[in-house]
């Protein structure tokens, strides 16, 4: 496997790995919005993809924000590739390329009650990479819970400076 910056031939895949989460997260494939946000940080080279020998992409992630307050904006790994360390490879790439000083990342998940808090592992995997959880904020588009949950960053524990886009 290998994580690395997303191109805009990797638009159609962001897509797919969206179709195999709109039942937990809402409408996306047809979105304009996601769209746009996935072209966006892929022009702003903050989108990294996850890629194995094949047509298939085996994650996405988008990440945003700025020091102090870093931004996991949205990460999906593919049904068949989850549990095998894709997700935990994306986050640890976002996390040294991208943050540039010491702060917090956040991500919105899903809250307790979510169905896709369980079936889809989130709040545990988020909880297993040291995020803790924080308060609840607006429900997603498919009206489903919604909680924020907060880790430190800081990039001198990675041994290492940033690199750049």
């Amino acid at each position: 496997m290998i994580v690395r910056l997303a191109r805009e031939a990797d638009f159609p895949g962001f897509l797919g790995l969206a179709a195999q989460v709109e039942h937990w997260f809402g409408p996306m494939v047809d979105e304009p919005g996601f769209h746009g946000a996935v072209r966006h940080h892929i022009g702003r080279s903050t989108a990294l993809v996850a890629v194995s020998p094949g047509p298939e992409l085996l994650g996405g992630l988008l990440f945003g924000g700025e020091a102090p307050v870093h931004h996991l904006d949205w990460l999906v790994v593919s049904e068949e590739a989850r549990g095998k360390g894709v997700g935990r490879a994306l986050l640890a790439d976002a996390t040294r390329r991208f943050v540039t000083g010491p702060g917090t990342l956040e991500v919105v998940t899903f809250g307790a009650d979510h169905p896709g808090a369980t079936e889809g592992g989130a709040r545990v995997f988020y909880e297993r990479l040291g995020f803790t959880p924080g308060e609840a904020t607006d429900p997603g588009p498919e009206g489903g819970s919604r909680q924020i949950y907060r880790r430190p960053v800081d990039p001198a524990a990675f041994g290492t400076t940033p690199r750049t886009p």
